[in-house]
């Protein structure tokens, strides 16, 4: 049994990822044969990830704030606190704050061949400003 204990430095998120200021906090990267990773990310008003899909899929849970999701093509919805999101495996999307609210939420996923995710290109603002879906 490993414990990891409160207090584990905050670190920055690579530019290359992301747009804004947002932060990780590392919650467990379990070692092999488990695969899960799980992090609380905190989105500052107006960051957001790049476009990226996720080898094994995602689960996403709203701490705090309000942020958008968005599936390629679609408009994005808002994920509130208590919020739980799965994306399947293979599917493009973005998440993040909104315009004016920060956003945390619980990034939990698997890593395949020691990857969780595959990063592509930056959200356009116009992909991130257009309305969201009514839900």
């Amino acid at each position: 049994m490993d414990i990891h204990r409160a207090g584990r430095p905050t670190r920055p998120v690579p530019p290359e990822w992301f747009t804004g200021t947002v932060w990780q906090d590392p919650i467990v990267e379990a070692p092999a044969p488990a695969r899960l990773r799980a992090l609380r990310v905190t989105f500052a008003p107006g960051a957001r990830t790049a476009w990226h899909t996720h080898p094994l899929g995602q689960t996403l849970h709203v701490v705090v704030g309000i942020g958008l999701i968005g599936l390629r093509g679609a408009a994005p919805r808002l994920i509130r606190p208590g919020d739980t999101v799965w994306i399947p495996p293979g599917e493009e999307h973005w998440h993040g704050a909104t315009p004016d609210t920060m956003m945390s939420h619980v990034a939990m996923q698997e890593a395949l061949d020691g990857q969780t995710a595959d990063w592509l290109e930056h959200v356009s603002d116009d992909d991130y400003t257009r309305a969201p879906a009514d839900d």
